[in-house]
C-alpha cells in the first residue's frame, strides 16, 4: 500500500510532538560533557620531553615548540605555542605524544572578540606546583653529585 512510510514518519512525528518540552538555561545551567569529549588542549609541562613529534604531527603545522639545550644537552621546553584558529582539532597531537604530556581538556568556551586571543600559549599558563619545584631541586642536587 502506498503511503505506508509517511504514515510511519507521521506517528513518529506526532509521538514527539506531544513529550515533554526540555530548555536548558545555557549559561548558568552547564552540559554534561561525555568523559571522552574533546575541547581545547591542556599540556603538562613537567611531563613534557620536548621531542617535537606533536609538532610534526599536526598536518597544519600549528605547533609551534621552543627549547634550549641544558648543560647536560637534553632539550628543556621554554615555549608551547598553538595557533588554534587553524587548528583542525584532528588529534594527532595528542595521540602521538610519547609521555602524554598533551591532553584534551573540557574547555568548549573558546569564543573570543579580538583574533590573537584565539591563539594558545600553552606554556605560559603553567604554574609550577610544590611537587614540581621539589622534584627539580632534588633532580639539581642529584645532577651535582
Amino acid at each position: 500500500m502506498f503511503g505506508q512510510g509517511l504514515i510511519k514518519g507521521l506517528r513518529i512525528t506526532m509521538g514527539h510532538f506531544f513529550e515533554k518540552k526540555v530548555t536548558r538555561q545555557y549559561p548558568e545551567e552547564r552540559p554534561v560533557l561525555a568523559a571522552r569529549f574533546k575541547g581545547s588542549f591542556d599540556l603538562d609541562v613537567p611531563k613534557c620531553i620536548a621531542c617535537g613529534l606533536c609538532s610534526n604531527a599536526c598536518p597544519n603545522h600549528v605547533i609551534k615548540i621552543e627549547t634550549v639545550k641544558d648543560e647536560n644537552n637534553k632539550k628543556k621546553l621554554t615555549g608551547y605555542k598553538m595557533l588554534a584558529e587553524q587548528c583542525l582539532y584532528c588529534g594527532f597531537c595528542v595521540e602521538v605524544c610519547p609521555t602524554k604530556a598533551l591532553l584534551w581538556n573540557h574547555d568548549y568556551e573558546r569564543a573570543t572578540y579580538f583574533r590573537d586571543e584565539v591563539n594558545l600559549d600553552l606554556f605560559s599558563k603553567y604554574t609550577p606546583s610544590q611537587d614540581d619545584v621539589r622534584k627539580a631541586n632534588k633532580d639539581e642536587s642529584a645532577q651535582a653529585s
